[in-house]
């Protein structure tokens, strides 16, 4: 057989020997001067031919298995061997061919699988996830985006780059941890919840028709952030709500703040402590004589924006108007094009009362308002409608209807009596 080989004709078959399974070993000598090994035969009268492998002429004459270069001629008869024994198993289904098609449409399925999972990355996952608050009209929607972009896509570029199916939940931990020990312990619980609920929207997607099809590209079956646990240190709530006489001192020494931020800081007050990324956004449409309209976009991805209503009492409509509501938001500083952030409310607060409450922080006002108006006889349920929380269960949520404009508004009489001072026990303070 070297001999039939070292005489082959350029570009002519030439059989070197029959393969006892089925067909026959051939060779062929190509353009560039390299030797081809066949398998031959026929299915349903029609010739087959399969490309074996070249020829190594340096190969140990008696090796069976190929070499980096090519076959021995023993080799090549294994290898047509295994190709005709395979033949005649898939003889029904088109023999070897039909192996052969399947084959590449299984590569091309996995290379399509490659290049599809190269596009549905964590990245776009937590960009699309963002987008997908905004849609929605959640006010989260900003920091969910500035949180995973900040802590995850460039904090952790590799990461972020891989397809969303690869991302573990050590990959998750990490990242997590990373935040922890930069001393950000609530930040950190922060990107654990937007992580998992990216990755949530994508699982669910599958079988929640509300959710864009575009999730289901990502091809989540499993979330990596479920199985981690949060800093339940750094979730707790804020145990130091303003106390009475803080809250009377804190009123005292913004009443007669000047312009816009007087004004904004004392609506913030005296509709209840609401949640200030809701009350900045604020729309002037939204505003009549009686009550402001703002947008409790807290909750589940999926679910409605709740309206909630907050009745004006005659302070707070002073204060409203002071503020100048035009164009599309009322508190703005640039007529009502955009609206003061929630850190620009915050900040004017502190500075209003740095003087005489140096600890003082905003968030303290919601907890130390829901504080007063307990000890003032309010309950539960007036005081979580006042504050849009609390409101819980099928009948809540979807039975009850009633406004409760009469109870929230005789609520925020009484906060304001006691800021005032009227029917309260007077409380000096020193304001040094």
């Amino acid at each position: 057989m070297y001999k039939a080989i070292k005489d082959l004709e350029p570009g002519k078959f030439r059989k070197l020997c029959a393969i006892q399974v089925a067909g026959s070993l051939e060779a062929r000598l190509l353009s560039t001067g390299a030797i081809q090994f066949y398998w031959r035969s026929k299915l349903n009268g029609k010739q087959v031919r399969v490309p074996i492998g070249l020829f190594d002429d340096r190969a140990p004459p008696k090796s069976l298995k190929p070499t980096v270069l090519g076959y021995s001629i023993p080799a090549a008869i294994r290898k047509a061997e295994e190709i005709a024994h395979a033949h005649l198993e898939n003889k029904d289904a088109g023999g070897y061919p039909a192996l052969l098609d399947e084959k590449k449409e299984r590569e091309r399925g996995q290379y399509q699988a490659k290049v599809e999972a190269k596009e549905w990355t964590v990245k776009k996952l937590c960009l699309a996830y963002s987008d997908y608050l905004e849609k929605l009209g959640r006010i989260s929607h900003r920091e969910a985006r500035n949180v995973l972009t900040r802590h995850v896509i460039d904090a952790w570029p590799d990461l972020a780059a891989l397809p969303a199916t690869s991302l573990t939940p050590d990959d998750v931990v990490n990242i997590i941890r990373k935040v922890h020990e930069a001393g950000k312990g609530r930040t950190a619980n922060k990107v654990r919840s937007y992580i998992r609920a990216a990755f949530q929207v994508a699982k669910d997607a599958r079988l929640d028709a509300s959710i864009p099809v575009a999730f289901k590209n990502y091809k989540i079956n499993f979330n990596p952030a479920s199985d981690t646990k949060p800093d339940k240190k750094s979730n707790q709530a804020d145990k130091r709500p303003l106390h009475k006489a803080d809250l009377i001192t804190y009123w005292q020494t913004i009443k007669d703040v000047p312009g816009l931020r007087g004004a904004v800081i004392r609506l913030h007050l005296l509709t209840g402590g609401q949640r200030i990324q809701q009350l900045v956004a604020l729309l002037t449409a939204d505003i009549t004589k009686e009550h402001i309209t703002l947008y409790d976009g807290k909750g589940r991805p999926g679910g409605e924006v709740r309206q909630h209503i907050v009745p004006l009492i005659p302070a707070a409509r002073k204060a409203l108007d002071e503020a100048g509501p035009m164009g599309l938001y009322a508190l703005s500083t640039e007529n009502g094009r955009t609206h003061i952030s929630n850190a620009t409310l915050s900040g004017w607060a502190q500075a209003a009362v740095a003087d005489v409450l140096p600890t003082f922080q905003p968030k303290q006002i919601r907890s130390g308002v829901e504080t007063l108006l307990a000890s003032l006889g309010v309950s539960k349920e007036i005081r979580g409608r006042l504050q849009s929380h609390g409101i819980t269960g099928v009948q809540a949520k979807h039975y009850d209807a009633y406004d409760y404009l009469p109870e929230k508004r005789s609520a925020l009489l009484k906060l304001y009596n006691v800021l005032e001072q009227k029917g309260a026990d007077v409380i000096h303070f020193n304001a040094a």
